[in-house]
């Protein structure tokens, strides 16, 4: 998953619980989790991943988790935003503080589903600010998501979290497609 960042942003260490594929048992849970109000599938993967990698070097550094946000209006449409309740799982077995505040979404956004790589980097070139940059001074974030495809969220996401003073990222998702 690392590879998929190379040459666009420095993203210190990736990794993905389950690989997507169209028709697959995980689909079915991700559109759970998505669609259907199943919060708390996003809280038990969470977990799950959080056991694979809690004692191995890859979170050793984490100083915070950050969910990417969804756009306001798009959450109160859904109810919850999926990545938090993920972001939720990881923090409770790495006990690791959750920041949902410090990024924010500012423009809504089509859904990136049926869009080419390109069409999705352009879709989400900055879109996110940060409200509280201090938040993220001098600290490894860990930033998590639900899915990844081509990266482009996570990489504008990243993007603004990485101007903030001597920060870096890493990158947790529920599945790559």
């Amino acid at each position: 998953m690392e590879k998929l960042f190379y040459g666009r942003i420095r993203i210190e260490r990736a990794t993905a619980l389950m690989e997507f594929k169209k028709g697959s048992p995980y689909q079915k849970i991700l559109h759970q989790l998505k669609y259907k109000g199943m919060k708390e599938l996003g809280e038990l993967m969470g977990q799950q991943l959080a056991h694979e990698i809690k004692n191995s070097e890859f979170i050793q550094p984490i100083d915070l988790i950050c969910p990417v946000p969804l756009h306001p209006k798009k959450e109160r449409k859904r109810g919850y935003n999926q990545s938090f309740h993920f972001a939720k799982g990881l923090a409770e077995i790495l006990d690791i503080p959750i920041d949902s505040q410090a990024v924010r979404r500012r423009v809504f956004t089509s859904t990136q589903t049926q869009k080419s790589r390109f069409d999705r980097w352009l879709n989400v070139d900055g879109i996110f600010e940060l409200t509280e940059p201090e938040a993220f001074n001098n600290k490894h974030v860990l930033l998590v998501d639900d899915v990844v495809t081509t990266g482009a969220t996570l990489e504008a996401c990243a993007q603004s979290i990485l101007s903030s003073s001597d920060s870096k990222v890493s990158v947790a998702t529920l599945a790559i497609a």
